[in-house]
């Protein structure tokens, strides 16, 4: 079932715009921001699928390969000259040393010729440091602060990923659960890219305390990922799951 089958109020728009800094919001589930030619991902998880088969849970294993084709259609789509990786890339401390040699070589790939930042994440506190690109805590670009998981009290704008958001919509020809990005124009909190990342209804209590401040649900959307469109949903036509 389509989204748009699924909920008759949505509306089709990759526009997403946090003060007067305007971006791309890819159904792929990445930000583009084209004046500064930066490409963000958010919880890339990458050898999720193997830290799950060292605790006897087999998922198949192709869960970075995954992921990285996803970055690198990205990337030759838009052709950025940096990207950011919004933290929990991998999905515990050995991730980087599990990689398999051919999924080392297309990240490599990816980093060439361009500058490549790494933001730290709560799976991925230590990176690796053999991969290369930049490390960080957080950075601000633009006056916009990127990181990890956002800071109720930030006082800038913030464009951040940690809670895997996903909304539920439903319509008269039933519903839909799928990841989005949430924002206010103020904040942004961006989906999981990792194939095997879960998500957290945008409903759930984490999103309030981020964006229920003086009303501010009111403007509120969640722009949810369609196969090859993302739709605008006001966020008070989400549901609970």
């Amino acid at each position: 079932m389509t989204l748009s089958a699924a909920h008759a109020t949505a509306t089709f728009s990759n526009d997403l715009s946090l003060g007067v800094a305007h971006f791309i919001a890819d159904p792929a589930g990445a930000l583009y921001w084209p004046q500064e030619h930066l490409l963000i991902a958010a919880d890339l998880h990458l050898e999720k699928g193997s830290a799950y088969a060292a605790r006897k849970i087999f998922l198949p294993p192709y869960d970075t390969g995954t992921t990285l084709a996803v970055l690198a259609a990205l990337i030759s789509q838009y052709a950025p000259r940096r990207v950011i990786a919004l933290g929990d890339s991998f999905h515990d401390g050995e991730a980087g040393d599990r990689l398999l040699a051919k999924d080392r070589a297309a990240l490599a790939g990816l980093q060439s010729r361009r500058d490549w930042i790494w933001v730290s994440g709560n799976h991925d506190p230590l990176l690796p440091s053999h991969l290369g690109g930049e490390r960080c805590r957080e950075i601000v670009i633009g006056g916009i602060k990127f990181c990890h998981a956002a800071d109720p009290a930030c006082e800038v704008h913030e464009v951040a990923g940690h809670l895997h958001p996903v909304a539920r919509v439903v319509g008269h020809a039933g519903s839909v659960r799928r990841r989005c990005f949430v924002s206010d124009g103020r904040r942004c909190i961006l989906p999981a890219l990792g194939a095997y990342a879960g998500g957290l209804n945008l409903r759930d209590a984490a999103f309030a305390a981020l964006f229920d401040k003086g009303g501010r649900f009111a403007h509120v959307h969640a722009h949810v990922l369609g196969r090859d469109r993302v739709y605008k949903v006001a966020y008070r036509r989400c549901l609970p799951d």
